[in-house]
């Protein structure tokens, strides 16, 4: 599947215009993750781009978040490995993480949260105002960003990055991507 397929599956599957930029952030970050890493980029951005596909239809059932949205793309052809993220990123299904794909897409999805939470406290509301000591300081206040889970984002160690690295990784991809989130 092409990115602009991808684009258009996702437009009609989700309606929160919040929670598309949210697919598009997570898709930059993976997409950074898999070149720092030496992986598929078009393959990793797919998998971000489509993880939360299912989620206005499972909003009210995270048990069940991943599952349609794999199910979706199964019947559309992706690769296994894309669609094992899908579901091992929800960890309500319990499906372990095994390869660096589901272990990115773990850590990627909820530090997305963190940087734009980061980037909307900074006085110019921009990602372009924000760098890495800004988000560390912001990753270590307990009250900042509370759904953005902590010990998610640190498990980024699983990649063999440290919590700075990966920040930085993560900040880099998303303010490349700032024109696309609005930020």
């Amino acid at each position: 599947m092409e990115r602009e397929e991808a684009l258009s599956l996702v437009k009609q599957e989700v309606k929160n215009k919040n929670l598309i930029k949210h697919m598009l952030a997570v898709e930059a970050v993976m997409r950074r993750l898999a070149a720092e890493l030496g992986q598929d980029e078009e393959l990793w951005a797919l998998a971000g781009l489509l993880h939360d596909l299912d989620y206005d239809k499972t909003v009210d059932r995270p048990e069940q978040h991943g599952l349609l949205g794999a199910q979706i793309l199964e019947e559309k052809g992706l690769p296994e490995e894309l669609v094992r993220a899908v579901k091992a990123h929800n960890p309500a299904l319990g499906v372990a993480r095994e390869s660096l794909m589901d272990k990115a897409l773990f850590a990627a999805d909820p530090v997305t949260g963190l940087l734009v939470a980061a980037a909307l406290v900074h006085p110019q509301k921009k990602l372009a105002a924000i760098d890495l000591d800004f988000v560390l300081n912001r990753f270590k206040e307990k009250s900042f960003a509370r759904g953005a889970n902590r010990e998610q984002i640190e498990s980024c160690s699983e990649l063999d990055l440290s919590l700075e690295q990966f920040l930085a990784l993560s900040l880099e991809a998303m303010q490349a991507a700032a024109a696309d989130l609005g930020l």
